[in-house]
């Protein structure tokens, strides 16, 4: 298993984007060199957990439940098929393009190693907006990528430290459960699977796991009150 690319974004104006000024940084292109990988906070304040990669729109996107985007070169690679056009490392947005990894099928809580020092814990799935349709200039995009589900996944930063293309990627921990990223994005669009992702616990990211915990308290009332 293997890192192909590290993908860092700079602000660029786009129609689609989310953020009050328009900037995106979805546009990413490998770097030449290696990349520094750190917790960047909070969601709201911290951005990218790559040093030398933006991101626009704090509300949505960043923090340290979502520092990294890992995204599977064979996913692309279908993808290109289906949409007969290339599709070059980083065009999904994703800040890691690997190759022999399964990448939507990671269980949440899986922990990667890249290179000597970084290590990974994988959070929950991709969920596709309109900067990504537009960035794409794909119609039907958000549908399309929700109903494929692969949806890459999301990762926090366990331990800093830098990474190049060509750096091995190990999986050093596999929780004992069945809970994917994928799995988790379908979630987000079938409220009734929300209860199968709490064996995840504290690995998911906090936003869904605080959905399904609120789920099924609510389905709880309803019983109780039924």
């Amino acid at each position: 298993m293997q890192l192909l690319t590290v993908n860092l974004g700079t602000p660029r104006y786009s129609a689609h984007s989310s953020a009050p000024d328009g900037l995106t940084g979805i546009d990413k292109r490998p770097a030449a060199g290696p990349v520094r990988v750190t917790d960047p906070g909070p969601k709201g304040t911290g951005g990218s957990g790559l040093a030398g990669d933006a991101v626009c729109d704090l509300r949505h996107h960043g923090g340290s439940d979502q520092a990294v985007y890992a995204y599977a070169r064979e996913e692309l690679d279908a993808w290109e098929e289906k949409l007969g056009k290339p599709l070059p490392n980083g065009i999904f947005g994703e800040n890691l393009t690997t190759r022999g990894v399964v990448v939507s099928e990671a269980l949440v809580g899986e922990r990667w190693r890249i290179g000597p020092d970084l290590v990974l814990e994988v959070t929950d799935g991709r969920i596709p907006c309109r900067t990504f349709a537009g960035h794409l200039t794909e119609e039907r995009w958000v549908k399309r990528f929700s109903e494929e589900a692969a949806t890459g996944a999301y990762l926090r930063v366990i331990t800093p430290g830098s990474v190049r293309a060509g750096d091995p990627v190990e999986i050093v921990h596999r929780p004992d459960h069945t809970v994917t990223a994928a799995l988790a994005f379908r979630a987000f669009t079938d409220r009734t699977l929300l209860p199968s992702l709490l064996p995840a616990g504290e690995a998911l990211h906090a936003e869904a796991l605080a959905a399904a915990r609120e789920y099924v308290a609510e389905q709880e009332l309803r019983g109780a009150v039924g």
